[in-house]
């Protein structure tokens, strides 16, 4: 799957090519900032008009990355609709697809900013997830100990004229990348992000396969 593993507080995690994360040993997939029918969103508020294919994008990528690994458990990091309303409105076809994916798993949704409200489509629904020595949240606390995993950024880093989202960790902490299509980003040397991190942080981006590069100091 051309991922990279890294540790994190003792664990040992892969970042896979699509965005996703890999918990190997506790059978584990996670995944951030879906954001499920963001076009849709968009266009309601009289936004941007873009082509209403995300979310058969996204889950595309996600039902793969469920083939590819097998988890018994799959955590979302919060943001996994662009808002309750994007929830509500999801496509009948579109539904059906993720409750065919959820089926017979530990689907855990943790609550994010834009979608701080219970979900009609199952699972489990938490503030934050707690498993061994790792804690799943969607926005990063400065003050957490460590083996802290969330989201929220939409972390990218630029190499080679090519700007392509990007895992951030310093073992100790790690933000995933958004895993949806038609997301943003926030550059991962941004006072915000890069703060986080101590010295020795990477940037695992995504593309192709999972490629980690070192991050200049925080400045």
């Amino acid at each position: 799957m051309d991922s990279h593993s890294f540790r994190l507080d003792g664990e040992t995690l892969h970042a896979l090519p699509s965005g996703a994360l890999h918990w190997r040993d506790a059978g584990l997939l996670c995944v951030a900032d879906l954001h499920l029918g963001r076009s849709q969103r968009l266009a309601r508020r009289g936004g941007a008009l873009l082509p209403p294919y995300e979310t058969e994008a996204t889950l595309a990528r996600l039902d793969a990355d469920l083939a590819a690994t097998g988890p018994d458990r799959v955590v979302c990091l919060g943001d996994s609709f662009d808002d309750l309303t994007s929830e509500e409105e999801l496509d009948g076809a579109h539904r059906l697809w993720l409750l065919r994916m959820m089926a017979g798993r530990d689907w855990v949704w943790i609550a994010g900013n834009h979608d701080p409200g219970p979900l009609s489509v199952g699972g489990t629904y938490r503030a934050a997830w707690h498993q061994g020595p790792l804690t799943f949240r969607h926005i990063a606390e400065p003050a957490s100990p460590g083996g802290e995993v969330s989201a929220h950024f939409h972390p990218k880093w630029r190499l080679a004229g090519r700007t392509r989202p990007c895992f951030v960790t310093d073992g100790h902490r790690l933000v995933l990348p958004a895993y949806g299509t038609y997301t943003g980003g926030l550059h991962a040397d941004d006072t915000a992000l890069r703060g986080l991190f101590g010295p020795a942080a990477l940037a695992i981006l995504t593309g192709s396969r999972a490629l980690a590069v070192p991050l200049p100091a925080a400045r």
